[in-house]
């Protein structure tokens, strides 16, 4: 506790890389919106002398697949309530193993968004962002055939893959054969293949990619989509993350490490976040789009806005392979150049989407981050984890949360951090415990931190004229 007061409020110099230059020197539309409604203005705002205007990216459509539900509404109706999608753990045997509980999505049946013969060639982790994404066109209200195809891309976060088809896959070889694997077997397991099948269903021929950063992979995947739109290289972006991962040998994997809780009598209190009797994560499953075009092209549409995303902050701890840096470092440098980035201070922001993951050393390190960067404000921001009723959905984790961040500003409401109980003195700040709260955002943070020390970090604001 001495150590974070005596570095709060201490910020390491910027550092500016070439992208960083390359960005700042873009053209971009600054066309504006006014009350909700597109005016008929497309020329380009003056930029200051021998500086060109980057592009501006705004949120169009978005769409979840949560163990809270299976929309964007069930998602945030049940975080605004509170309320836990956290219970045993039905999809595996867990009965060996010390963690016992998960957040599973409940109800998904993948033949009401695809049809029989497309769900059958696809893993778990492609058909919940294939319905993710479904969901977020459909909120868009993108008219495909009227689009220029090769200006709309598709990048995505996944952490690990079709690891339940893998499983399967060992057992029929241990069982049946190499000979009676499903054909299909290695284009499925594929961690590209949701991005690839996300193109193929929707005719989405652009920038293409998928990333791999663990828990900080959607996140990332949604910033390096601002920066396609932003270099001029896509008008659309589909961006955000998937994951099915809840197996046997997956789960079992997190236990050995010590990295899961072990609380399983009362599966939707395990996950407590910031609080002194956290002991693991809860490892779930879901996914969670975002629809990103430039400002220019939502307006020549005449699309409804949900919020601008302002900024982007990638870094990494160079420091241990799970473990996050200790001093908080790392995270603090992904936040700080987020909100460089999104031309704001730490003190306009008022809200910060935690990471926490109810793991003891993320939380405290995350909270030490946070007193580094923000010094006395840090008391002041409000704070909450919606992994507490989700669980984590590792790397489709930071598009939920993303969804969830934008909703609080576009609802006025802060969802709480449930299960916060007993105070820890390292994690002291406003984690908005257990009720959700009224509360204007005009700009917002949402943190992603994951395995490797990858950090990733976005600013949404209110969209204004």
């Amino acid at each position: 506790m001495r150590q974070a007061r005596s570095e709060m409020g201490q910020q390491p110099e910027a550092a500016t890389t070439v992208v960083d230059k390359e960005i700042n020197e873009l053209f971009g539309s600054i066309v504006k919106e006014e009350k909700g409604k597109p005016t008929t203005k497309t020329r380009p705002k003056k930029a200051g002398k021998g500086k060109k205007e980057r592009r501006r990216v705004v949120i169009t459509g978005m769409g979840a697949i949560t163990p809270l539900g299976l929309t964007v509404d069930e998602f945030w109706q049940g975080l605004v309530e509170g309320r836990s999608g956290i219970a045993r753990t039905v999809a595996c045997d867990v009965s060996e193993l010390s963690c016992q509980i998960s957040g599973e999505v409940k109800g998904f049946e993948p033949r009401d968004y695809l049809d029989h013969k497309e769900a059958r060639r696809m893993a778990r982790f492609s058909q919940l962002l294939v319905a993710a994404t479904r969901m977020a066109m459909d909120d868009s209200r993108l008219d495909l055939s009227r689009e220029d195809a090769d200006r709309m891309g598709v990048l995505i976060g996944n952490g690990i893959g079709g690891f339940p088809e893998v499983e399967e896959g060992f057992n029929t070889v241990k069982e049946k054969g190499g000979m009676r694997l499903n054909p299909f077997f290695m284009p499925i397991i594929l961690p590209n293949m949701a991005a690839g099948q996300v193109s193929l269903i929707f005719g989405l021929k652009g920038f293409s990619s998928t990333i791999t950063t663990a828990c900080a992979a959607a996140t990332q995947a949604i910033g390096d989509a601002i920066e396609v739109i932003r270099l001029n290289k896509a008008d659309v972006m589909v961006a955000g993350g998937t994951e099915s991962a809840i197996t046997t040998t997956g789960i079992a994997g997190f236990c050995v490490m010590r990295a899961l809780t072990s609380q399983n009598d009362e599966p939707t209190k395990a996950c407590r976040p910031f609080d002194a009797k956290r002991d693991g994560f809860v490892p779930s499953e879901g996914a969670g789009i975002l629809i990103l075009e430039s400002l220019e092209h939502a307006l020549r549409r005449g699309a409804r806005i949900y919020a601008e995303i302002a900024g982007v902050g990638i870094s990494s701890d160079a420091y241990h392979v799970t473990a996050p840096d200790s001093d908080g470092a790392g995270a603090m440098r992904a936040m700080r150049w987020a909100i460089e980035n999104a031309e704001l201070k730490p003190n306009d922001i008022d809200y910060i989407n935690a990471h926490g993951t109810s793991t003891p050393l993320n939380d405290a390190t995350e909270t030490l981050a946070i007193k580094r960067l923000f010094g006395d404000y840090a008391y002041q921001v409000a704070i909450s984890s919606t992994k507490s009723m989700v669980g984590h959905l590792l790397g489709a984790s930071g598009a939920v949360e993303a969804i969830a961040t934008i909703k609080s500003i576009t609802e006025g409401v802060i969802h709480p951090t449930i299960n916060y109980e007993y105070l820890d003195p390292d994690c002291d700040l406003d984690y908005v415990p257990n009720v959700a709260r009224k509360k204007e955002v005009k700009a917002a943070l949402s943190n992603s931190f994951g395995f490797g020390g990858q950090n990733a970090c976005l600013v949404f604001k209110k969209f204004e004229e």
